[in-house]
């Protein structure tokens, strides 16, 4: 089944695009730019989406849903978040089609529309024109809204996943009362993206801050999560964006303060998307194809029969479906593989290539030793285990399985952080081992932009537990006082 995956040292844009396809997470739409995320994937997607949207509740948030379309005039009222993504917006112009007569389809051009609507690119401007009516006084704060949602931006490279015209994600939209409350609340959905990215998906992240080049269309301070991907490039996970009063005085959302006095109210929002699926490929993935952390893996453990005869088959499976009952009762999610259609070896392979973490063979030899074979995902280990215990011994593996992944990322990530002090040194860095490279900045954004112009490389994220040092810009010579995260990214 992995024959066929492109090596990462050959082609590792190729190899992450073998691994999409043929672990059936996703496929090209006929629609130019646009995927199809078929079950397995989207599956993946389900569990990500699960976790997210419990710890959103668990915050006080509620979920809610807004129109896809927006008028084109609710863009024009914020200025720089316009500016941000007029150039990746889809128009609706008309509302109708008809037959010319000769047997096409075409636009009727009677039905134009009065205002053109906005496909949204994000919903900020729909949300706020809403939040107008729902919010008059501070009895009405802090509202605290997440919506799950698709989005277009029109993109014109795209890669499943990592970069798709239409895609899958939560925005949160947050309205306070005073500025530090909103900020708070930036923090706070910052640290939620956080866990959830070490903690589920085994990724190691640094949480910066964006500098004003790289910040959200329309923030006063975008935070973020960066990962580091086996190619040495980086991957912004997630973002959370501090609105100041912009979108509130852009949609005039007022409210009366317990002094009596009328402001505008404080604004946050932040969100994740279906990239977060391309970060876990890319993160913990192999040669011989998906690697899965337990925790968001559709399946964990997979049971695979070995037998000559048909009462071989039935003693293993009375044994598979007393173990089933006690992996289930204790929420492992566990898949048995009887299928008569197809040979062991096409099995072992096929999970190998989905990154299923686990995988027994039992075999009548097994049965009559009392023991199963457990093979690793991540190590590819094989073992001989005991039948007896084995409903402790799964659990337990899985949680190995799972820190397992998460040192093997956080140890390349550490290798691959690396101090520059000159611009040569610095571009010898991108050109060779690439990574995090941790540099100092005099902070303009003139810098910033010519070195991005000159090597591709970007300033990640300035760490919020940068410790703070005295230096020269590596670029321009100037005084600066920290280091900050360069990168080439997708």
């Amino acid at each position: 089944m992995s024959k066929g995956i492109t090596s990462k040292k050959q082609d590792y844009s190729q190899w992450y695009n073998d691994i999409v396809i043929k672990a059936d997470l996703a496929e090209h739409s006929s629609v130019k730019g646009c995927m199809v995320i078929k079950p397995y994937g989207y599956s993946i997607w389900e569990k990500i989406q699960a976790v997210l949207d419990q710890k959103f509740k668990d915050t006080g948030h509620s979920n809610a849903y807004f129109p896809l379309f927006i008028p084109k005039s609710y863009f024009s009222k914020e200025a720089a978040h316009v500016e941000g993504f007029a150039t990746e917006c889809a128009v609706v112009t008309h509302y109708r089609l008809k037959n010319d007569g000769n047997g096409n389809i075409i636009v009727d051009e009677t039905a134009k529309l009065e205002e053109e609507l906005i496909v949204r690119p994000t919903s900020e401007t729909i949300i706020w024109n809403t939040y107008k009516g729902w919010i008059q006084s501070y009895r009405d704060l802090p509202l605290l809204i997440n919506q799950w949602a698709n989005v277009v931006r029109w993109e014109m490279r795209t890669r499943l996943f990592l970069r798709t015209t239409e895609f899958l994600w939560q925005e949160g939209h947050t309205a306070h009362s005073t500025s530090k409350e909103a900020i708070e609340e930036t923090e706070r959905m910052l640290d939620v993206y956080a866990d959830f990215a070490e903690n589920w998906m085994a990724m190691p992240v640094v949480k910066g801050r964006k500098t004003a080049n790289e910040r959200f269309a329309g923030a006063l301070d975008t935070y973020c999560i960066e990962s580091l991907m086996q190619d040495g490039k980086a991957l912004q996970a997630g973002t959370s964006h501090f609105l100041g009063q912009n979108f509130a005085k852009a949609f005039d959302v007022k409210f009366t303060n317990k002094e009596g006095k009328i402001e505008h109210v404080w604004a946050t929002s932040w969100g994740v998307s279906t990239r977060l699926m391309g970060a876990l490929i890319m993160s913990h993935s192999d040669d011989a194809g998906l690697v899965l952390p337990p925790k968001l893996a559709p399946i964990q453990v997979v049971i695979v029969p070995i037998y000559k005869s048909d009462e071989d088959l039935e003693n293993i499976s009375v044994f598979v479906r007393g173990l089933m009952t006690k992996l289930k009762a204790l929420g492992v999610s566990v898949k048995y593989d009887d299928r008569d259609t197809q040979r062991p070896g096409f099995k072992f392979a096929e999970y190998e290539l989905k990154g299923v973490p686990i995988r027994l063979a039992i075999g009548g030899r097994d049965m009559e030793n009392g023991t199963v074979e457990v093979a690793r995902r991540d190590t590819q280990e094989k073992m001989t285990v005991q039948q007896e215990g084995l409903e402790n011994y799964i659990p337990q593996l899985l949680n190995d399985i799972q820190e397992n992944i998460y040192k093997k990322a956080l140890d390349f990530r550490e290798d691959h952080i690396t101090e520059a002090n000159s611009y040569e040194e610095f571009k010898q860095l991108l050109d060779g081992k690439a990574g995090f490279i941790a540099a100092h900045w005099d902070g303009t954004p003139e810098t910033e932009q010519k070195i991005k112009e000159e090597t591709k490389a970007t300033i990640r994220c300035i760490p919020l537990d940068n410790k703070l040092e005295d230096g020269i810009c590596i670029y321009s010579g100037k005084p600066s006082i920290q280091r900050v995260l360069f990168a080439r990214a997708y």
